[in-house]
């Protein structure tokens, strides 16, 4: 069994789908019970049944967005 961090913090868990392809599921752990894993994501939430989780871990918030040069908080006045 794959160890978890606490619920609320931001994770990547890398599951096996029915096809037998692996995904990952990146964002915030919601929640953790004997049966499923739930991770709120970009893609949404997502509910992952335990015994499909091949590893999971937390991982750093991510970076800032990237600032373009058309953001005026760029330009020089």
């Amino acid at each position: 069994m794959v160890n978890l961090p606490e619920p609320g913090r931001r994770v990547v868990v890398r599951y096996l789908l029915p096809t037998g392809q692996a995904t990952d599921a990146l964002g915030e752990l919601l929640s953790v019970d004997a049966a499923t894993v739930v991770v709120d994501g970009k893609r949404g939430v997502e509910r992952i049944p335990r015994g499909a989780i091949i590893a999971a871990k937390e991982v750093p918030p991510p970076p800032p967005p990237r600032r373009t040069r058309s953001d005026p908080s760029t330009s020089a006045s």
